[in-house]
């Protein structure tokens, strides 16, 4: 469960972070090895997160018969921090999920062929490895560090913060998840967290999807605790956590202390509230009504929304007092097509509109390689911040926007819903054959917005 990262996160930001280094350095790890072309960096962080299921050691107890049979994952979550890391998405796969998982290799050095599988079959047959390589083929969002954390492990977590309040719709009675408790609001630890965590058809509908749903709000309510509860004022409970939750967990090689201590620097305003849960859209799979599939196009558009969400902003160069902030709606912006696609500066013109900005025209421009944002030289004063603002919407690299503009081929009027402002310079943004895209300004699409968990949702439900 996500709880392993948090607590690693939270650790550097602490001025005895020597202390905590020494803890941090003695965690499980295992290396990202990955066969394939991977997805391109795009500035955000992207954390797979996985709870096994191992019968093993400790773990004997929760099923001895599974002993000597691998692990599989009931819980498949990626936590992705936007590039700004000012907000945090996790995305749920379900378990009963149906894909395609490409070849891998299998634990004892085997091939495993290509194939439709349950997607946790990817960690059962091919461990973490063959888990990030199926994700990325299905997502095409980079993969930059795990952490597993076992039954055992996620009882030592949820311990060592003190336990976590939950709310009950009605009386559970689910002897094989251990937990039995009343209705109403409970604080869970040990066992009992455990168990609100797994069970499954004691509560919501039966389906994993309700289990989904539920673990979210759970690990809302732990990063509330870890971030608002006083914990990191209480070296006493801190270190007992640290030390729970570095014996909980496996990391890949890559998460040494020090980038956590790069990563905890950049995440030190994220709390609770920005955290946002969200689940993979799916179907029924039509061979089994046990099983799902992602849902097409919305899964695919999901995807893509995480793949281009919110802008990183400039940090202002020390000594130079930062330029004031042009929103949306002060900008004019005459929308250019230079890719000879039919149709291109009207597709353009509506996206940045539904982002607010003033698009005052659309037409075309003569052919050109590179997308370009242009001000007229006479704006030499304000025209760069207004152009800026229409650059930092733009997916990829940040274009440095430049003085003087083309003669558009024709033009015509935009009819927009934005009214445009009265003064202030007219931004010329010039399509060219390299165009980027649109920025997304979230990472979850207006569509599944009424699916979000967040710190609002009711658990008692």
């Amino acid at each position: 469960m996500s709880v392993g990262l948090t607590g690693v996160l939270v650790a550097g930001t602490l001025g005895g972070y020597g202390y905590y280094r020494s803890i941090l350095a003695g965690l499980e790890q295992e290396d990202i090895v990955v066969d394939a072309t991977r997805p391109p960096e795009t500035g955000a962080l992207n954390v797979l997160l996985v709870g096994s299921d191992s019968r093993e050691g400790d773990n004997k107890k929760y099923g001895p018969k599974s002993q000597g049979l691998g692990e599989r994952t009931d819980t498949i979550m990626l936590l992705h921090i936007s590039p700004n890391r000012d907000k945090a998405t996790m995305i749920s796969f379900p378990r009963d999920s149906m894909v395609q998982v490409p070849q891998c290799t299998g634990h004892n050095g085997t091939v495993i062929g290509p194939g439709i599988r349950q997607i946790n079959a990817a960690f059962n047959d091919g461990g973490i490895n063959c888990t990030i390589k199926t994700l990325e083929s299905l997502t095409n969002i980079k993969i930059n560090h795990f952490v597993k954390v076992d039954f055992t492990g996620f009882k030592g977590i949820i311990d060592a913060l003190g336990g976590i309040e939950i709310c009950l719709p009605k009386p559970v009675n689910d002897p094989k998840a251990k937990l039995v408790l009343g209705a109403g609001k409970h604080v869970v630890s040990g066992e009992q967290a455990l168990g609100y965590v797994r069970t499954r058809y004691a509560l919501g509908d039966g389906s994993d999807l309700s289990r989904i749903q539920r673990q979210q709000v759970f690990l809302t309510k732990v990063l509330a605790k870890v971030t608002d509860g006083g914990l990191l004022t209480n070296p006493i409970k801190l270190n007992s956590f640290l030390h729970s939750a570095a014996a909980a967990v496996t990391v890949d090689s890559g998460l040494t202390p020090d980038r956590m201590l790069e990563i905890a620097n950049s995440v030190q305003g994220l709390t609770a509230k920005e955290l946002k849960g969200i689940t993979v859209p799916v179907e029924a799979y039509p061979q089994d009504k046990n099983r799902v599939q992602f849902s097409e196009p919305a899964a695919r558009n999901f995807f893509e929304a995480v793949r281009n969400d919110v802008e990183v902003t400039a940090t202002p160069t020390p000594g130079k007092a930062a330029t004031p902030k042009i929103e949306h709606g002060q900008v004019r912006v005459q929308v250019l097509n230079g890719t000879g696609e039919q149709g291109k500066a009207l597709q353009v013109a509506e996206e940045l509109a539904a982002q607010g900005f003033a698009v005052i025209q659309v037409g075309n421009a003569p052919t050109t390689p590179t997308t370009s944002i242009r001000y007229a030289k006479k704006d030499a004063q304000d025209g760069p911040a207004y152009a800026d603002a229409v650059a930092a919407r733009l997916s990829k690299d940040k274009r440095t926007p430049v003085a003087g503009k083309v003669a558009p081929v024709k033009t015509d009027v935009y009819q927009s819903k934005v009214p445009a402002p009265k003064g202030g310079p007219v931004v010329q943004l010039v399509i060219g054959a390299d165009w980027p895209g649109v920025r997304v300004l979230s990472a979850i699409p207006d569509s599944l917005k009424d699916k979000v968990v967040d710190v609002n949702t009711n658990p008692c439900k």
